[in-house]
């Protein structure tokens, strides 16, 4: 009787093509993620004509590092330690850095440097510095882990997205220091943002 039932399964194996299952978690969970497109739009403005005497527009260049396998609380604080350094003095730290984040912000910036030469017309690699650096949370992939007496337990693998603006020039002394707002002055701000604001779906 078992022979007649293993030959009957070895047969409906045969006539099934079993790749063309894809069943696994894994596989179902990066088809159905999302990864971020706006930020790399930055890179596609197109600014007016400047007038004379103007003070020249400084170019900059957008890049982003998707799906790292790190966590987004920890790369923060990495992300956080590079904002204001130029593009040497940031690959020079992170060198320095004995974390496994400090390795995909490096080359983050290393690949957004190579970018900014060669597609964004930057004379020197070395006169930029570092104007925006923040990580995202990315892809989370759900799984169990078994526990004690039959129960089981969920763990999260997360994965983090990590966006850099390199801006042409030469770094601000302080960039965390911000002049405080006169209470006119947050009034007056206040006002032009409220008067910015668009209805969704309106003329």
């Amino acid at each position: 009787m078992m022979n007649v039932f293993r030959d009957l399964c070895s047969t409906a194996c045969k006539n099934v093509n079993i790749n063309m299952f894809h069943t696994t978690p894994v596989s179902l969970a990066w088809s159905k993620s999302v990864l971020p497109k706006r930020f790399l739009e930055y890179n596609k403005k197109v600014f007016p004509p400047q007038a004379l005497g103007e003070e020249t527009r400084p170019a900059f260049v957008c890049h982003q590092l998707t799906n790292i396998k790190y966590s987004p609380e920890k790369l923060w604080y990495i992300a956080s330690l590079v904002r204001g350094m130029t593009v040497d003095e940031a690959v020079k730290q992170l060198s320095f850095v004995n974390k496994k984040g400090a390795t995909f912000i490096k080359q983050a910036i290393l690949e957004a440097q190579e970018m900014a030469v060669k597609q964004h017309n930057v004379e020197f690699r070395s006169n930029l510095w570092i104007a925006e650096s923040f990580a995202g949370k990315g892809t989370v992939l759900k799984g169990i882990r078994r526990h004690a007496r039959g129960r089981m337990g969920e763990v999260r693998y997360q994965y983090s997205h990590y966006f850099v603006r390199l801006e042409e020039g030469k770094p601000p002394k302080d960039y965390y220091k911000r002049e405080p707002l006169t209470p006119q002055q947050q009034l007056d701000k206040w006002l032009e943002q409220m008067r910015k604001r668009k209805i969704t779906n309106s003329y």
